[in-house]
């Protein structure tokens, strides 16, 4: 009986640790990325201020083309509500709602996560005139892992992840504002 109580000492100190450790690693999380886009910032912010247009440059939103939305108010104007369904376990359920908006500047978002796990998460979009031609695009997103899964911190760069994301999601808005319109076809005289 002695055995099995170190035994059974063994494994209560194995399973301790890291829920010991998980105390000690961060929770919370920030991450923030820009890119300049060859456009004037009212074109810029006119173009980012509808939800709606997320769904052609985030990288979120292109991982399932046959995702379920939803909307609810007017889209650009604060209390807009966008709301995904996916099967896919990357995408999952959530909405996103405008919260705040300062024109030609900012955009404030809280994404609601349902599925695969439960959380909020500020959001913004910022939008600053490098000059009259150009706009500096800021995207930031802050994030919150509840004790013990925010162990996986120490494993799993998830800043880096979200960043390259958000990186890859600015590169997709830069192509989009900056390829020209198609020009209309000539029709042939005759």
């Amino acid at each position: 009986t002695i055995m099995i109580k170190k035994l059974l000492l063994a494994v209560v100190v194995l399973l301790a640790i890291p829920l010991v450790a998980a105390l000690f690693v961060k929770q919370d999380y920030k991450v923030e990325t820009q890119i300049i886009i060859k456009q004037p910032v009212t074109l810029v912010f006119d173009y980012i201020r509808f939800l709606t247009n997320q769904d052609n440059f985030s990288v979120w939103a292109a991982l399932d083309p046959n995702m379920q939305k939803t909307d609810q108010g007017v889209d650009g104007t604060v209390g807009f509500v966008s709301g995904w369904h996916s099967e896919n376990a990357d995408v999952g359920t959530g909405e996103q709602e405008i919260k705040a908006i300062v024109e030609g500047a900012r955009i404030d978002y809280e994404l609601r996560f349902y599925q695969p796990y439960a959380a909020v998460s500020p959001a913004y979009m910022q939008t600053e005139a490098v000059n009259a031609e150009q706009t500096r695009v800021t995207w930031g997103f802050a994030g919150h892992i509840p004790y013990p899964i925010n162990l996986m911190l120490l494993f799993i760069d998830v800043e880096a992840m979200i960043t390259a994301d958000l990186q890859q999601g600015l590169e997709n808005l830069k192509l989009i504002l900056e390829t020209p319109a198609a020009e209309p076809a000539e029709i042939p005289a005759g």
